[in-house]
């Protein structure tokens, strides 16, 4: 019997990604949500959803749903909502007795984490988070190399990510730090858990630039030292990527060797749903490290930079 599953979000940009997920794995979206009703991408996988704008209507449809029957209940509530209210939809998705899928960064503030790992043992649910990045192939070949590599000292890594946004990225929620969790959370935290899982958990960490539109810093994982740029600037896209007209840059140096991502990466939420579906999926705790770096990162004062920094932090 394939598994009912519900979407909170289904406005947002990855919202596709979860509907495409939920279809590849032979589920079905019973009920979706949104204060946005532009969500006609549903009728290209479930066209006879239930669809509501208040989430509160859509909370009793849920529950009405879970005191129905087995066969009639949400199964897992996929959370493609903005970042601050996260937190607030896996609750929701503990409450009406249904696993929680959502997209990162789990929460914005490390000490929710205990508060839902607490709720999952009261209702006997799993909170899963979407690390896609964890599952790409040359990435996880990568983490077998370095895992057996044997190394005196640490690896230094440089990474670096523009990914260029219009004027409307800060009247979006996504450029209020408050409900984004600024560019540490928004975007950061996809590489920083990559970094982690590879090299180990954090030990140190200091931040060279704190502005909206860009960050920098450098951060001391077990078998690592990364120096890290974030940007949302397209003025700070090297020109060759400029003159080839590409909006985004994405590297990991490590040694030497470049890993260059500017191109984008797969769509893996399929293999995400089939990894939860099979047993498997990403934990509060798996996320845990980089929420707390990258919470870290957010509230630190900046400090005069050091012949340490990030190259890119010496053209600005």
């Amino acid at each position: 019997m394939p598994f009912n599953f519900a979407l909170v979000g289904a406005a947002g940009f990855v919202a596709p990604r979860h509907l495409k997920a939920i279809a590849d794995t032979g589920n079905v979206l019973v009920a979706a949500c949104d204060p946005h009703d532009s969500v006609g991408i549903i009728d290209r996988f479930f066209p006879e959803a239930s669809f509501f704008t208040e989430v509160e209507r859509f909370d009793r449809h849920l529950e009405k749903r879970r005191r129905s029957s087995e066969a009639e209940r949400v199964h897992y509530l996929s959370i493609c909502s903005p970042n601050y209210l996260h937190d607030a939809h896996v609750r929701l998705a503990l409450r009406i007795g249904a696993h929680a899928i959502c997209e990162k960064p789990l929460v914005i503030s490390p000490w929710n984490l205990d508060q839902l790992a607490s709720l999952e043992t009261e209702y006997d649910r799993r909170v899963f988070t979407v690390l896609q990045l964890r599952l790409l192939p040359q990435l996880q070949e990568l983490k077998k190399q370095i895992d057996a590599e044997r190394r005196d000292g640490k690896a230094e890594v440089e990474l670096t990510y523009i990914t260029s946004r219009g004027r409307w990225y800060g009247v979006s929620w996504k450029g209020v730090p408050e409900k984004s969790g600024g560019l540490a959370l928004n975007i950061g935290v996809h590489f920083f858990d990559l970094l982690i899982w590879l090299y180990g958990k954090p030990q140190s960490s200091t931040v060279y630039l704190s502005r909206p539109d860009k960050m920098s810093g450098i951060f001391e994982l077990e078998r690592a030292r990364v120096r890290w740029f974030l940007s949302v600037d397209a003025t700070d896209l090297p020109a060759a990527v400029r003159a080839q007209g590409k909006t985004a840059f994405r590297s990991i140096a490590t040694d030497g060797r470049e890993l260059e991502f500017s191109d984008g990466f797969p769509d893996l939420h399929t293999s995400v749903y089939r990894d939860v579906l099979g047993g498997g999926g990403f934990s509060i705790e798996d996320v845990r490290p980089s929420i707390e770096l990258a919470h870290k990162i957010r509230t630190a004062t900046a400090v005069t930079a050091t012949g340490d920094a990030h190259p890119f932090l010496a053209k600005l």
